[in-house]
């Protein structure tokens, strides 16, 4: 049995067919881990150039420590997905899920650009300021928590309620790695 043949065009067009619910768009990512390393890569590039720039601006402990915090927000998805993938028995999968899921984050800024378009209407045609930042807010968080259900639906092959509890594990989690620190002293000189 042959499997389904890969959909034409590179990541982008995965980004774009998984943007529109295509499950086809999983295919256009690579499943091994140099196809994860190298979607890793542009999400670590930017905080690092941020913490070289904040070293002489903010200084060397404000800089680090953002970076740090960074890094744990973008690695603990990582983690967390992987060890539920094991647990469910698709770890075989999990490079092509996370692969797909660091790449499918881009999208979310330009989602968010394609929500303020019609907000900026809106305001413009009366509608007040803190209405339409909630509605922004709302739209793009619903659209990131479908987006990360979807990837893991179609990319780890999980039943709709598995699904949505990796989904609110790895949120939960994430919130909990960048957040905790804070409360506890970490950020405290």
């Amino acid at each position: 049995m042959s499997s389904p043949p890969r959909p034409r065009g590179g990541i982008l067009a995965g980004m774009f067919r998984i943007a529109r619910g295509r499950a086809d768009g999983v295919a256009c990512f690579g499943g091994s881990p140099q196809s994860y390393l190298a979607s890793l890569a542009p999400l670590v590039a930017f905080p690092l150039v941020g913490a070289a720039m904040g070293l002489s601006s903010e200084g060397p402990r404000r800089a680090l420590t953002d970076l740090a915090m960074t890094l744990c927000a973008i690695l603990t998805p990582a983690v967390l997905s992987y060890e539920l993938a094991r647990f469910w028995k698709r770890e075989e999968s999990w490079f092509r899920y996370a692969t797909a899921f660091n790449w499918c984050e881009w999208l979310l800024p330009i989602v968010a650009v394609l929500a303020m378009m019609p907000l900026s209407i809106a305001i413009g045609a009366g509608m007040r300021q803190t209405v339409a930042a909630g509605l922004f807010i709302i739209c793009l968080g619903l659209y990131g928590l479908w987006l990360h259900w979807f990837l893991a639906r179609k990319a780890l092959g999980l039943s709709g309620g598995k699904a949505v509890l990796l989904v609110l594990i790895v949120n939960a989690g994430t919130a909990a790695a960048v957040i905790l620190p804070g409360l506890f002293g970490a950020d405290r000189a």
